[in-house]
């Protein structure tokens, strides 16, 4: 747990000491599957490290539709809008898996940015990551079709989560069908048409919440 702490942007920027000190300044949850963390709209002043499992980020329309904006992982940041920026959170933070967590309070971080340059520059960097990812999705929805979405999505995941071996990169999303539509952003049931061509094609392997990718290079190309 300790190594994926230090990946983290708040905390890659410390030395040893600085980082034993805002690890005590944090607080520990633990979260089950389907968890909420929190509510879109609700008042948000903490943001939160992944120690361990997997954590969505999601809105949903006035009309009900839901979309994914990210799925997350161990090292990574969520909620850190509303250090900067105290209000209302922008997505609803739920538990792919069960999971741990840790969270830093908005008044908590004053004094290491107060104290600490290079902390704020981490995190600055971290939302700059956030906005560029942005971008690239709002592009992706524009200029690239929806198996090209896909593939880029599987190559995400993977980058994230697989895990290489003799045959390809076996990649345990722990998504159903409907939330890899949503972070497609698709209907489900083009998404699987595009699923079954790729294996079709002999690129991936699918089976239940995970996928074996077996061409990264045809699925790279057709990303792009």
């Amino acid at each position: 747990m300790d190594d994926v702490l230090m990946h983290a942007p708040l905390f890659s920027a410390l030395d040893a000491e600085g980082a034993a000190a805002m690890r005590t300044s944090m607080e520990e949850s633990r979260v089950s599957r389907g968890d909420t963390i929190f509510t879109e709209g609700e008042p948000g002043d903490r943001m939160y490290v992944i120690l361990d499992g997997k954590i969505k980020l999601g809105q949903t329309s006035p009309d009900g539709r839901e979309s994914l904006l990210a799925v997350l992982g161990p090292g990574e940041v969520f909620g850190e809008l509303s250090l900067f920026d105290p209000g209302p959170r922008t997505a609803t933070a739920t538990a792919v898996t069960d999971s741990l967590v840790i969270g830093l309070g908005h008044e908590n971080l004053r004094t290491w940015l107060t104290g600490r340059p290079e902390v704020a520059e981490a995190l600055l960097q971290a939302l700059a990551r956030r906005l560029r990812r942005t971008n690239e999705a709002l592009a992706d929805l524009v200029f690239s079709d929806v198996p090209g979405r896909v593939a880029k999505q599987l190559l995400d995941l993977a980058d994230k989560f697989g895990q290489p071996g003799p045959d390809g990169v076996l990649v345990h999303h722990d998504l159903t069908q409907e939330e890899l539509a949503q972070l497609v952003g698709a209907s489900r049931e083009t998404v699987n048409k595009a699923l079954a061509d790729f294996t079709t094609r002999g690129w991936i392997q699918v089976d239940q919440r995970e996928v074996m990718l077996l061409d990264m290079e045809r699925l790279a190309r057709r990303a792009r």
